[in-house]
């Protein structure tokens, strides 16, 4: 994993959390739309699947709850990329996963949020989407094979 994201090692008390860049066979994003209400980090944006650790939880092992927890979505090549920290709303150290899924959103049990919807990454900057998780998209597009 990279981790040259975050300046130094952060320390085990630090919240931490995991998202998953979710791409179809078609190189499209999914993104989920977050409920737009008071009291959640970034409220009414378009984001990634995912959430924040349980004390002493593994990202890895985070990750794999919070996509069935809020999707019912389970996928089998999860991959660990890299680190970031969300320093304008839930202050956590977040983890990015990247995975495979040509799947209908449409039909997923959305548990949290408003929808789930594929998007062409041309579509990306006409989204509202917190800055940590469109860089981390973009440092994820440019890392990949063309």
């Amino acid at each position: 994993m990279d981790s040259q994201t975050l300046p130094d090692e952060p320390s085990a008390a630090e919240p931490r959390g995991a998202v998953a860049i979710i791409t179809n066979g078609r190189g499209e994003l999914l993104l989920h739309l977050r409920d737009d209400i008071t009291g959640i980090a970034w409220p009414g944006h378009w984001s990634l699947l995912g959430g924040g650790c349980d004390p002493g939880e593994d990202q890895a092992i985070a990750i794999v709850r919070e996509l069935d927890e809020e999707a019912g979505l389970a996928v089998d090549d999860l991959e660990e990329l890299f680190e970031t920290k969300d320093t304008v709303g839930s202050g956590q150290i977040i983890t990015f996963f990247a995975a495979s899924w040509d799947g209908d959103e449409q039909a997923l049990p959305l548990a949290e949020g408003v929808k789930l919807q594929f998007f062409a990454p041309e579509h990306l900057p006409v989204l509202t989407v917190p800055p940590f998780i469109r860089h981390g998209i973009h440092r994820y597009l440019a890392a990949r094979p063309a």
